[in-house]
């Protein structure tokens, strides 16, 4: 049988459940296996940006309904099978992606809050998600931060310069327009769409610049 070999997913409290949303379903529709860290804070957000409660004990059922929904907050928008997600309590720093022989393809935070962003650059690992991302960092596996936060101060920055000397891509939640956006779930997918660009994974998120005016821009 073929090894399970999933990328970890990390959602931390900033704004920005839709972007998480969007990335796992785009993984799930690749193919691609999923390990799901959703931290407590962010547990908070969901609840405020959609209404849904994220319980430990009912995770599948309250993940489907999750991502389900679209970026304007209308449910049954997407029908998405979770069957290839395994769920880690945010608390439980003796799961499978806290240690560096679990074997994963690597790690993706979205959204990525400047607490998460400090944890992470230096080596709190205060929580699975924290924990997780230093053990992807310490393994040399592909690090995405989705940070979603403005304005940024100077901590916030050198701790951002920190995680890219380490090998990490900071990734801005920064939606853009050259793809012809008419919908907030455009936006929202173009965002996506980058942090799988820099994962290297394949989808269908947004239309590409091709050279020519009318087609896209030469922006990234």
């Amino acid at each position: 049988m073929k090894s399970r070999r999933p990328w970890v997913v990390g959602v931390s409290g900033a704004s920005g459940t839709p972007y998480a949303a969007a990335v796992l379903r785009a993984l799930l529709a690749a193919g691609e296996s999923v390990d799901l860290v959703v931290s407590r804070a962010s547990r908070l957000t969901l609840l405020d940006e959609t209404g849904i409660a994220y319980r430990d004990a009912h995770w599948r059922d309250d993940l489907r309904q999750w991502l389900a929904r679209g970026a304007d907050g209308k449910p049954d928008t997407f029908d998405v099978d979770v069957a290839d997600v395994r769920h880690w309590a945010a608390g439980d720093l003796a799961a499978g992606p806290s240690s560096g022989s679990y074997p994963v393809k690597g790690m993706l935070v979205v959204p990525a809050s400047t607490a998460c962003v400090a944890g992470v650059a230096l080596g709190l690992s205060k929580d699975l998600l924290q924990r997780a991302a230093s053990v992807t960092l310490k393994e040399r596996r592909p690090l995405v931060v989705a940070v979603r936060e403005t304005p940024l101060n100077g901590q916030t920055l050198r701790h951002l310069v920190t995680l890219d000397e380490a090998g990490a891509v900071v990734l801005p939640a920064s939606p853009a327009f050259y793809a012809g956006a008419t919908h907030i779930q455009d936006l929202v997918d173009f965002v996506a769409g980058r942090v799988l660009d820099a994962a290297g994974v394949p989808h269908r998120l947004y239309r590409r610049w091709e050279g020519e005016l009318g087609g896209g821009s030469a922006g990234g």
